[in-house]
């Protein structure tokens, strides 16, 4: 096993699955989990979206939490995704003391102050959730519930948040400040998110269609999901088997516009090929991309110049996963980095559902999943916030 950073477990809670193996059957069955709301009490219904099959309250038993405890909806998925990537790394472990928590998310507890907005300025029995709001509230409810964690963090870059928690947490392991991150994000649907992103007039009313050229926007998701990371050492230290390496990673922030992607694409074309100067790779070894596409008029054109800018004649096959789990916001570099370590692992393309009609400005067309494919070697997973803030992965086999 080669020097670098390997992924030793991982962990997802999304809309299409409670953990990887049902994530997995419906990716394979190219099974949606995009439907009515259910949870978000909320007067918009008209917007599908993609919800954890989950309430707050069955989440509280499977975690055993008391139903008095202050959680809120986001750190409850948190705590679910993180618990199954450190089942899978076997952590904790006296071999490994120095473990760092390094989370993305937004909104924080905005679900619960949302709720008991009221409340606060009529009484006082609610004040508890005044100091869940904060999105580093929530990043602490995921470390108090494990109690091993030795350096906690909170990041928050809108849609490349749990990409970027991934990121960072790889550059401490490089300067051996820690021996094992568990790296991610988490995020829930709250009123703040479908009333924005209703705003800015990019939500679809109906299930969404990535790099379609009738694509008519977004539709949002919720979840959470997390890698632990460790170096080669501390993995044959604690005789554990990586599920694969972390072989780039780049973030560039271009702030082109508070919420739009530049015409050409530039942030999005130098987070990949930084990402792929860092594993140094050429673009044809690519084998694999899990492409950032919202379905917004905006990204996918820009993402897709992007593409063809790094790529040029060879671009390998490109999906938009969003369109089984919804855009899962601040978590989506976490939901995106898990699915596409299935992928690479298990050798296949995930669909980019309900695309037809092909961008008239793009050279290609998203995969269909039905693509011959021989072995994955490298995967690329995209996630771009808004401001500009790009953050590109790259994940390859272990040789």
């Amino acid at each position: 096993m080669q020097g670098g950073i390997f992924v030793t477990g991982a962990g997802i809670l999304s809309a299409i699955g409670k953990n990887k193996q049902e994530t997995l059957g419906a990716l394979r069955e190219r099974r949606t989990g995009i439907g009515p709301l259910r949870y978000l009490n909320t007067s918009h219904t008209e917007f599908p979206v993609g919800e954890v099959q989950w309430s707050n309250e069955e989440m509280c038993r499977i975690l055993q939490i008391p139903d008095t405890a202050v959680t809120t909806r986001t750190s409850l998925m948190g705590l679910i995704a993180a618990r199954e990537a450190l089942d899978q790394a076997a952590l904790p472990d006296k071999r490994a003391p120095r473990v760092a928590l390094i989370s993305g998310t937004t909104v924080g507890g905005m679900d619960k102050s949302e709720q008991y907005y009221l409340d606060f300025l009529e009484n006082d029995t609610r004040n508890a959730y005044i100091a869940a709001h904060d999105c580093g509230a929530c990043t602490e409810m995921i470390a108090d519930y494990f109690g091993i964690f030795s350096t906690v963090e909170t990041l928050s870059t809108a849609c490349s948040s749990a990409a970027n928690a991934i990121l960072l947490g790889a550059m401490l392991l490089r300067e051996g400040r820690v021996d094992a991150a568990v790296v991610g994000g988490c995020e829930c649907i709250t009123k703040f998110h479908l009333n924005g992103f209703n705003t800015l007039m990019i939500l679809d009313r109906e299930p969404c269609k990535p790099f379609d050229a009738c694509r008519a926007g977004l539709n949002l998701g919720e979840g959470a999901a997390y890698l632990v990371l460790e170096t080669a050492a501390s993995a044959r230290r604690r005789g554990v088997t990586p599920l694969c390496r972390l072989s780039g990673a780049a973030n560039t922030s271009d702030a082109f516009h508070q919420t739009a992607s530049s015409p050409d694409g530039e942030g999005a074309y130098q987070s990949m090929a930084g990402a792929l100067a860092a594993a140094g790779l050429a673009p044809e070894e690519i084998d694999y991309i899990n492409a950032h596409g919202t379905g917004t008029v905006n990204n996918d054109l820009s993402e897709g110049i992007a593409i063809q800018r790094v790529f040029g004649p060879r671009i390998p096959p490109v999906s938009s996963t969003k369109a089984f789990t919804g855009h899962t916001t601040s978590a989506a570099g976490g939901v995106e980095a898990v699915i596409s370590i299935l992928a690479l692992r298990e050798n296949f393309i995930p669909a980019n559902l309900r695309f037809s009609n092909p961008i008239q400005e793009l050279a290609f067309t998203p995969a269909t999943g039905d693509e011959a494919v021989g072995t994955l070697r490298h995967v690329l997973s995209n996630s771009f916030g808004f401001g500009g803030n790009n953050t590109s992965l790259l994940f390859s086999k272990i040789e």
